[in-house]
């Protein structure tokens, strides 16, 4: 038998996040393009500046049913004709409403790039939003809420934001409305928000992908750039206030037999200097597998499949715009270990303030962040989607690069310092997803805050 000789490693080439360029169109809108050669299919993602807070009062959701109609026809077509015409191009197009605004998402083949981009635009220039379109859409998205209140992790995440913030913040209410302000949302109020809000002036088109032989400059010209509207006003962004006193809520489910844990409060966005040793610290703390509350909670303990920790930005709007991160951990254990499992994740907390992270720990988180930064940006998509991320919380285009240099350059001391002052063990809402006359009492025996039991 003849053997082949094992193949070996070739020299390691040096890497850095893409580097977009910026430009802009005669109509106000800003384009990032970033040329990469041999991806074939491209990705464009345009964020544009229609946030939650924007929503009328009591029409929560209306910017989520909005964005679901861009796709479903336009002046010139019918939403099954628009549908046909995607397919025909080999595209996807989606678009969804956050804190920030809204993204629209297209992956197209380069060779196709025209048309796609083309009907885009059209959607963005002349949507139809047609009443029995409309309709349709809220009565798809009224069939939504009950399966979200039904999944453990979507309620958990729910009961947290509304026990953070004020009642009278966006934030304090469900993404995408609920079941009472989205049977208000008709064709007009839809319309009347596009009118309001969607405009080149305020958006930002990123493109990704293998340019070569694409005259991208004549396509936008003809796709994008005739799309017009008003420069629109400065809207005043509210601040973001949060309630993070030590307590848990029990959403009580009657019979279940696990328990759904999310355990959060709010910390530092992407402007702050703490944010890359926050990342670190975090991922040491439960980023992985091997992080210290898996290796408790699933190794040493049983109680989980796994426990992660992590923050997600909600909303930043620049470097002293006072923006936020949901900072949390999340996971799930069985209904009997509940009280075991959190008195043993407080441990971890508290052992990892009186100890600190170890050079060990520090250096593994620093090569799954770091050393696997290329494989994670392969794809267009994943490049415009990072790049679309920095718009819509007005980072510069480079912030990505210099994120994994200082990702690189933090030491086990600062990032120590920044997860234990992004978990304070006195400083957490703890939310249960779980049946609480088996879960209650030894929750209350932990200490780690007033209980309370609301409805499931």
């Amino acid at each position: 038998m003849e053997y082949h000789p094992q193949p070996t490693p070739g020299t390691a080439r040096p890497w850095a996040f893409p580097a977009p360029e910026r430009g802009a169109l005669p109509n106000g809108l800003t384009v990032l393009r970033c040329h990469r050669p041999g991806q074939q299919v491209v990705a464009v993602e345009i964020f544009l500046d229609a946030p939650l807070d924007a929503e009328p009062q009591g029409l929560d959701g209306v910017a989520t049913i909005m964005s679901r109609a861009l796709s479903e026809g336009t002046d010139k077509r019918s939403a099954e004709e628009f549908a046909a015409e995607l397919e025909r191009c080999g595209a996807t197009l989606d678009a969804h409403a956050d804190h920030p605004g809204v993204r629209v998402s297209l992956e197209v083949p380069a060779s196709r790039l025209a048309k796609a981009l083309g009907l885009v635009a059209e959607a963005l220039r002349a949507p139809a939003f047609a009443e029995s379109e409309i309709e349709r859409l809220v009565g798809n998205r009224l069939d939504e809420i009950p399966h979200e209140q039904a999944n453990p992790s979507r309620r958990a995440a729910k009961q947290l934001s509304k026990e953070l913030f004020p009642a009278t913040a966006r934030m304090s209410r469900p993404r995408l409305g609920t079941e009472e302000t989205v049977r208000r949302i008709d064709a007009a109020a839809v319309r009347a928000f596009f009118d309001a809000h969607i405009r080149p002036a305020t958006a930002t088109a990123v493109i990704v992908g293998d340019l070569t032989g694409i005259d991208l400059d004549a396509l936008l010209a003809d796709t994008l750039g005739d799309w017009s509207g008003d420069a629109g006003q400065a809207r005043p962004v509210p601040p973001i206030t949060a309630d993070d006193t030590g307590r848990v809520v029990i959403v009580d489910r009657p019979g279940a037999v696990q328990t759904q844990l999310l355990i959060g409060r709010i910390g530092a966005d992407r402007h702050e200097r703490v944010w890359p040793a926050q990342v670190l610290g975090t991922y040491c703390l439960g980023g992985t597998l091997t992080s210290r509350l898996d290796r408790v909670l699933r190794e040493e303990k049983g109680y989980t499949y796994g426990v992660r920790a992590f923050a997600q930005v909600l909303r930043s709007t620049g470097p002293d715009s006072g923006g936020a991160a949901m900072l949390a951990i999340s996971g799930s254990v069985d209904t009997e270990s509940t009280g075991p499992a959190l008195d043993d994740l407080w441990k971890v907390l508290r052992t990892l303030a009186a100890e600190g992270l170890t050079d060990a720990e520090r250096e593994t988180a620093v090569q799954n962040l770091v050393g696997v930064a290329p494989l994670k940006f392969e794809t267009a998509a994943s490049v415009a989607s990072t790049l679309a991320d920095q718009v819509e919380q007005h980072l510069p285009d480079d912030y990505q690069a210099q994120l994994y240099a200082r990702l690189a350059e933090t030491g086990t001391v600062e990032a120590t310092a920044a997860v234990v002052s992004a978990f304070p063990v006195d400083r957490l809402v703890t939310v249960l997803v779980g049946d609480a006359a088996q879960i209650a009492e030894p929750v209350k025996a932990l200490g780690i805050g007033e209980v309370t039991v609301v409805s499931g």
